[in-house]
């Protein structure tokens, strides 16, 4: 694990006491955002990649990792999270950044980057778009906020591998167990407690069938004027090739990259993507 400071602020709603880890660096800052049932820990490879060039921070969203639980389950969504996002940028008096989106922190990318498009350098999205396809939707809502009882490590990586082998096909039993020791954290008795709040899964009703959410294809065009690059993972079940396809259609200048054999999502440690990310990344800095 690469060394990082550790960053408590409060909810842009004065909720919670919400935290962040801080890689360092001094360059064009960095801000890393996972996905829906993940935390900051999916991204210490690549902060520690990029701490040596760029002033890297990476939060845990309400309810993930050592951020705090809503009381109020509404409030796990995007448009709420951005506030977040925004009042820690605040905090750390940075007035632009470039947005690292895996899943959902790509969503929020993509928000943050309409809403105030002279806060962002550029933005990176991570195998997510404006449409999102139900079967990748139907595989997530079996597992999140579902885990069966976890009594020891070898199960939290038994279950990792379980929901998310179709994803990383040529993993093995080291990959599971460190994919586990992101998404777990060890309880008072070293024992592995999942690091979301199960409410999270709110989101998705239990029992009627999946819908896919609304059109974002408006939110994609807003984005015209800043500069972006699209990972997709080549297997992946919620970002379709066509409708990466349609990304890069509709804006020309997208960077586009698939990462081979990987599903939803790309951890971003995949030698194709670091390649497109360090370009991505240099060429804002040329820009600047």
């Amino acid at each position: 694990m690469a060394a990082f400071s550790d960053i408590y602020y409060d909810s842009h709603d004065a909720r919670l006491r919400l935290y962040a880890r801080d890689y360092g660096g001094n360059g064009l800052p960095v801000i890393c955002m996972h996905g829906l049932s993940r935390n900051a820990a999916d991204f210490d490879w690549l902060a520690a990649h990029l701490s040596p060039r760029y002033r890297v921070i990476v939060p845990d969203q309400r309810g993930r990792g050592l951020s705090g639980w809503d009381a109020e389950p509404a409030n796990y969504t995007p448009a709420v999270y951005v506030q977040d996002m925004f009042k820690l940028m605040g905090d750390l008096g940075m007035a632009r950044a470039a947005l690292v989106g895996t899943s959902m922190g790509g969503i929020m990318a993509m928000i943050m980057g309409a809403m105030a498009p002279q806060s962002v350098a550029g933005l990176i999205i991570n195998d997510v778009g404006p449409e999102i396809a139900v079967e990748g939707l139907e595989r997530i809502r079996s597992y999140v906020g579902k885990s069966p009882p976890i009594t020891s490590w070898a199960d939290a990586a038994a279950r990792a591998k379980q929901t998310n082998d179709v994803c990383f096909p040529d993993y093995g039993e080291a990959d599971w167990m460190a994919f586990a020791r992101r998404t777990y954290h060890a309880d008072a008795a070293g024992l592995p407690v999942s690091s979301y709040d199960p409410a999270i899964s709110g989101a998705f009703d239990p029992d009627g069938p999946v819908v896919a959410p609304p059109d974002m294809w408006a939110l994609w065009d807003a984005l015209k004027g800043l500069p972006i690059l699209g990972i997709r993972g080549e297997l992946s079940d919620l970002l379709t090739e066509a409708t990466f396809g349609q990304m890069l259609e509709r804006h020309p200048a997208m960077h586009a990259v698939t990462v081979a054999n990987r599903g939803h999502a790309p951890m971003l440690d995949e030698p194709e993507a670091v390649d497109a990310i360090d370009a991505f990344l240099g060429g804002l800095e040329n820009q600047a």
